[in-house]
């Protein structure tokens, strides 16, 4: 036999081990971070959040998936919709009208439609005056005198002497107003011209109706200021209106309205004119309590574009003179004092 075979007893001895520890088993290999899904989820919420571009763009250069030369630009949110962004561009539009008769003084307000100075306020805020003075949004004061009047519809159109460079107003679409909307109201009340008051529409198409006539008004509204009288639903407010009153389809809005925000102007959130109020609901028919709790009442500025065309033309009582009426004291439209309501 050969030493090949292993004899009984005997074993062969294994290697000595290595004189370093094995390698060890190298390790899986670490998932990515998801940049791109990252990206996008920044994106996403940057758009929805309103981030800025710049923003965006930084986070996607430091996970080296941004595109470079690529830079963003800040955009300030405009101010279209909100109070401030319509007051400070309807203001230039409306103006204080004051007023002298002679049973007094009066305030009121108006909307220019023209440059050189077209005015539409209502017939109470006009009728019966001997003498107009307008007062601009930027302290300017200009004497006018009446073109037209329409008792029946309480609109009146006057005209400055002199002015040139105003900015007119932008007429929107009435019938467009549904309750709910966001109003603001812009006048004079008590002589504080660009006086700015927001709220929404809290009713259409409601019926109201006012006195014409001068002889109805007594002579401490038109010096005090108190509650222009109205009726609705078969009732009277503010004191009786009598037996010669006109009547239209209202817009109702809680928007603080007060003695002088009368002929001025209701807006929309776009900055059109919507209406014009003209009438308040006071609890007291004291003129010293006077004052608003929310309910107004306006014009709607469909009424209002229609009747344009005949106010240009003289319409139906007034004499183009300085706003002296060429009717009969029941027909010409008396001033509501309301000072002017």
């Amino acid at each position: 036999m050969t030493d090949s075979f292993r004899r009984e007893g005997e074993y062969h001895e294994y290697p000595p081990p290595p004189a370093y520890p094995p390698a060890a088993a190298p390790a899986p290999p670490r998932a990515r971070r998801p940049v791109a899904l990252l990206a996008a989820v920044a994106i996403a919420a940057a758009l929805i959040g309103g981030g800025t571009a710049a923003a965006v763009e930084e986070l996607l250069v430091q996970h080296g998936t941004g595109a470079a030369g690529i830079s963003g630009t800040n955009v300030s949110q405009s101010s279209t919709g909100t109070v401030a962004g319509v007051a400070e561009q309807v203001s230039p539009s409306v103006v204080r009208i004051d007023t002298s008769t002679g049973s007094g003084q009066g305030t009121g307000s108006g909307i220019l439609l023209t440059a050189d100075g077209e005015i539409v306020t209502n017939n109470h805020v006009v009728s019966g005056a001997t003498e107009i003075q307008v007062t601009t949004s930027d302290g300017k004061k200009y004497a006018a005198k009446t073109l037209g009047t329409d008792p029946a519809k309480d609109l009146a159109l006057i005209k400055l002497q002199g002015a040139s460079g105003l900015k007119a107003a932008k007429l929107g679409n009435s019938d467009n107003l549904r309750v709910g909307d966001q109003v603001v109201a812009i006048g004079s009340p008590d002589r504080l011209t660009g006086t700015v008051t927001s709220g929404i529409v809290s009713a259409l198409n409601r019926d109201v109706s006012v006195p014409k006539s001068e002889e109805q008004q007594t002579p401490q509204r038109r010096q005090g200021g108190g509650g222009w009288p109205f009726s609705y639903d078969g009732q009277q407010f503010n004191g009786g209106t009598g037996k010669n009153t006109t009547s239209y389809k209202a817009i109702q809005t809680d928007a603080s309205l007060n003695p002088g925000n009368s002929g001025g102007a209701l807006v929309n959130m776009n900055g059109e004119i919507v209406g014009m109020p003209s009438a308040i609901y006071s609890p007291s028919a004291d003129s010293a309590g006077a004052g608003s709790v929310g309910l107004g009442f306006a014009i709607p500025v469909n009424t209002i574009k229609g009747e344009l065309s005949s106010l240009r033309q003289g319409g139906t009582g007034t004499d183009n003179g300085t706003g002296n009426s060429n009717g009969t004291g029941a027909d010409s439209g008396g001033d509501s004092g309301l000072n002017s309501f």
